[in-house]
Parts: structure tokens; sequence; C-alpha cells
């Protein structure tokens, strides 16, 4: 509400954070089981004296880093650059409260970036026991920065107590933590088995070695796939009522739901019936499928526990449209406009006659020329809606949504936000619904051709 409103056309601000979001964690997890996977494997080559499979692990290695460090890197800054944007007050927010746990995950960072790259580059100049240690060093700090951002990232979902105590602690270790952090481990494992079958399949003509790795590689991810059902489920168990009652009632949720239930049970038996039962199944095309079947199964999960955080960014702190609920009754008193530095200057600026006593005076609003009120109507959309709705085109654009509406039901609507309880409620004045009631109008496309409407609204066949 204090911050300037910043502007993704079509996409959506928050739409973007999700894009940038599902790409990083799907190479952070892979930074992560990865990690334990070189750990684990170059210790048991050096042990059995398996030169050929070294070669293949210094090779992997390559593509590691470059995936995870260097690509890893660019989208976890992206992520930090666009909610600094979309969601200034959340981020100022888990800053504050969270600034001991983000100060620690730098220190692990560095030290996972120091490792990997003495891992790497003193591949055969390093004894094989230091070697190991350097592999074990980087995997053991990847793994607590995922612990330690887990916390963090869990919080948004369920903050538990820490409202009654504003502890650290207690926010860290909220009800959504350990179900998170088993959930994100069992991904971990997942994932790198699919990166690692995928790299294998396209990389190495020796078949006894692709066998071998094939074997190795299938226990660990079917017990990250364990992990994952297992954690999921105690994430449901802890989801606040609204949340669940929001995938309950949300038929996307609902088909996303089945999906990745579906794709997980697909990935589980495609794992098990292949290179556990059957090594040897390996190709391209096999490993090809199973990445992508694990892909869509992880980018539909983060999907759904983004989207069941409605109407919060930071539940029961921190509103989608960037106001707290302490906020609501001030700004339906004194209006929306007038609440918000950033809003108040706009209209104080093209609209100096509605403004008196430094004020924004409610009743002059409703004076003002249609063409002035959809320009404000905008603006109040624009701060108020935009953060979860395009316009006219784009992500959950609102026109198209509210077509088919009159002008009393979406006036109602806007007063009645919360009814929909994935939506924050209206935290502005009743004429400033009139104002937003004006725009939307505006940008409401037309029936589709060829309906006939009854008296009440409804179609007449």
């Amino acid at each position: 509400m204090h911050y300037p409103w910043w502007f993704v056309p079509h996409l959506t601000a928050p739409m973007l954070i999700a894009v940038i979001s599902v790409l990083h964690v799907l190479v952070s997890h892979y930074a992560v089981g990865g990690g334990l996977f070189l750990a684990v494997e170059v210790g048991y080559a050096y042990r059995t004296q398996n030169r050929a499979y070294l070669e293949y692990l210094k090779r992997h290695a390559a593509f590691f880093i470059l995936l995870t460090v260097v690509f890893g890197a660019i989208t976890g800054v992206g992520i930090w650059w666009t909610i600094g944007l979309a969601s200034p007050l959340a981020t100022e927010m888990l800053i504050r409260i969270f600034v001991f746990g983000w100060a620690t995950e730098w220190v692990f960072f560095v030290l996972e970036l120091t490792s990997a790259f003495i891992f790497y580059y003193y591949w055969g100049r390093l004894s094989e026991k230091t070697h190991v240690i350097m592999a074990w060093i980087y995997a053991l700090a990847a793994w607590i920065s995922l612990v330690l951002i887990t916390g963090i990232t869990a919080f948004m979902l369920n903050p538990g107590n820490w409202l009654e105590n504003r502890n650290f602690w207690t926010a860290f270790f909220n009800p959504q933590f350990i179900p998170q952090t088993i959930a994100r481990t069992g991904g971990a494992l997942l994932l790198t088995s699919l990166y690692v079958y995928l790299h294998a399949s396209l990389t190495i003509k020796d078949f006894r070695l692709r066998d071998m790795i094939e074997s190795r590689s299938a226990r660990p991810a079917l017990a990250g796939s364990i992990m994952i059902t297992i954690g999921g489920l105690a994430w449901y168990y802890f989801l606040p009522e609204s949340s669940k009652a929001l995938l309950a009632n949300v038929a996307s949720l609902n088909l996303l739901m089945v999906l990745i239930f579906a794709l997980t049970i697909i990935t589980f038996f495609l794992l098990y019936f292949g290179p556990y039962r059957n090594p040897g199944w390996l190709s391209p095309g096999f490993a090809g499928a199973l990445f992508l079947f694990g892909l869509a199964a992880f980018s539909s999960g983060e999907f759904v526990r983004e989207a069941v955080r409605k109407p919060y960014i930071i539940y029961n702190i921190v509103f989608g449209n960037q106001i707290t609920p302490d906020e609501v009754p001030h700004l339906r008193s004194v209006g929306y406009l007038e609440g918000g530095i950033w809003t108040k200057t706009y209209v104080t600026r093209h609209y100096p006659d509605v403004v008196a006593e430094s004020m924004i005076q409610q009743r002059r609003l409703a004076d003002l020329p249609l063409s002035d009120r959809i320009q404000l109507g905008e603006v109040l959309f624009q701060y108020h809606c935009n953060d979860c709705h395009a316009a006219e085109a784009g992500y959950s654009a609102a026109g198209r949504l509210l077509q088919g509406r009159s002008r009393r039901q979406v006036r109602d609507l806007i007063e009645h936000l919360d009814m929909h309880f994935f939506m924050p409620p209206w935290a502005g004045t009743s004429e400033e619904a009139d104002l937003l009631t004006d725009y939307l109008m505006g940008i409401i496309p037309p029936r589709p051709g060829g309906m006939r409407v009854g008296p009440l609204g409804m179609e007449v066949r």
C-alpha cells in the first residue's frame, strides 16, 4: 500500500514470480540432491577404483555446477528482484522476521559455492579422502540451506503462534516446517535421480556403466517418492482451515491435485519397474519421459502450495494486495486512495478539486466526470486487484471473469469480495467501490453472440 505499484502486463507480477520461482526450485532441489549423489558416488568410485565411473562423475559435476551454480544463482537473484517489486511489504516483513535466518543461509550459500568449486576444479589434485570430504561439505551445506529456506517459506503458509509472541524460533519452527522439509528433501532425491538418468542416457555409451548408474540411483529416487508422499500428507494435515476449504472449492486446484497424484503414481511405477527391477531399460526416451513426468508433478505441487495461501501472501499477516488485516477498517473509513502514499499523491496531483484540508473528500469523487471516475477506478484496480488479476486480457483477467454480470452484481461483488474466501476484503469506501465499478464495467466484454437473455439475466433457449 505504501510502495509504488509494479505493472506486469497480461501475466501479472505474482505470476512472473511463480514462473521464476518454479524454474529455480526445479534446479535448487537438484543442487541439494545432486550434492548428495556426487558425495556418495565419488566415494563409491574411489573405493571400487572404478575409473570409468570417476570420469563420468567428473563430466556430471561440470553439468551439475553449470546448471545449479550458474543458472540457479541467476534465478535465485531473479526471485529476490521480482518479489521486492511485486510484493514489497511481504518481502520487508520476511526480512525483518527472519534476518538471522537469512544471514545464516547466506553463510551456508557461500560455503556451498566455495566447496563446489574446490571439488570440481581441484579434481585429481586433491587426495581421494580430501576430495570426498569436499563433496560432503557441499552436500551438507546445500541441505542446510534447504532447511533454512523451507522454515521461512513454510511460515508464509502457516505462521503458527507467531502473532502471539513475535519470536524468531516460533516463526521458524512453524507447523509446516517439518512436513515441507521432509517433502522437499524427498523431492531433491527424486529430481536428482531424474536429472542423472537423463544426463547418463545422453552421454554414456557403455551399457554396463549406464546400468550400474541406473541401479544405484533407483533406491534414492523411490525413497524420495515415499518422502514426498509422507510430507505431502502432513502438509495437508497442518494446512489452515481456509486453505483446506480453498482446495475443496476451487475446481482448478482440484484438477491439479488429481494431476499431482496421477503423475506421482506414474513416476513411481516407472522407477520401480524400470531402473529398480529392470536395469537396462534406460534410454533417452525413457529417461526423458521420467524427467518430464517428475517436473510436471513437482511444478504442479509448487503451484498448489502457492495458491492455497490466498487471500494472503503471508497467512493472517499480509494480504495479496500488500495491506495488512489491521489496515482494512482504517482504509474503509478514510478511503483506499487516501490511505496510500502513492495513490494519494496521484489524486492530489491530478484531481486537486477533490482534496480539502489535506484529505481526499470521498463525496466529491461522485461529482467527477465519468472519464475521471474511470481513471481513478483504474488506479484502485491497479493497487487493490492487479496483484492477482490482469485487467482485460491475461492471467485471471477481471474483465473476462465478470463477463455476463450486471452493474449491480459487480458493485455487490466489490463490497463483498471476502465472500469468496480466496480474495482479500474490500478495503475502500462506498464511493470508491462506485469508481471501481465504473472502471470494471468498461473492460467487461459483451455477452457471446447468439445468447438470448431472460428478464432475470438467465439464458433462454
